[in-house]
């Protein structure tokens, strides 16, 4: 399972809205998301993602995909 962290990242870095998080993608990485695609990001667990945004996402929060993306086997029961 998948799980979408991109608030926790958000939080550890002491960013604490979706427009913060707008101002700095702008700044930091020229890539700029509606009001309502931050939005988005920031309540639902995405279904799919542009390459060009997961970057901006990553350059911007100094982190690799692998840290907003949080990896869980699921787990095996006896037997099965």
């Amino acid at each position: 399972m998948l799980e979408w962290m991109l608030r926790n990242v958000m939080a550890e870095r002491g960013i604490w809205s979706g427009a913060a998080l707008a101002r700095l993608m702008k700044k930091k990485a020229n890539y700029s998301l509606s009001a309502a695609s931050i939005s988005a990001l920031l309540t639902n667990q995405p279904r799919q993602m542009k390459a060009e945004t997961l970057d901006a996402l990553c350059t911007t929060l100094e982190c690799t995909p692998g840290d907003l993306w949080v990896h869980t086997p699921p787990s095996r029961t006896k037997g099965a």
